[in-house]
């Protein structure tokens, strides 16, 4: 996905399978690391990192510190605020994908 158009679809469809997991249940970031690559998206600690806090300082998701054997650990959950950004979202993305006819 080297161009532009293709990047930034993939930014927005990566920040979409946050909130949709985020509404689902807490999760931690290396669990979104590795959720995220069995979908195929690559993605580093330092990309990933960034994108939550983006989406923490936009209102989309809040984080938890919990102690897990000995080590904290920030878990990750929709807020209201978030949880309408996600409808918006999907009926965004299924009238652009029944526009564009891949479905």
């Amino acid at each position: 996905m080297k161009n532009y158009v293709s990047k930034r679809l993939f930014q927005g469809l990566i920040c979409i399978h946050i909130l949709h997991h985020a509404n689902k249940e807490p999760f931690y970031g290396s669990w979104m690391l590795e959720e995220l690559s069995e979908h195929g998206y690559t993605l580093s600690p330092g990309t990933l990192y960034p994108i939550l806090h983006s989406l923490e300082k936009e209102g989309f998701i809040k984080h938890f510190d919990k102690n897990v054997n000995g080590k904290i650990r920030k878990y990750y959950t929709i807020t209201e605020m978030g949880k309408e950004q996600l409808m918006e979202s999907k009926k965004y993305v299924s009238e652009l994908v029944a526009e564009i006819g891949i479905i």
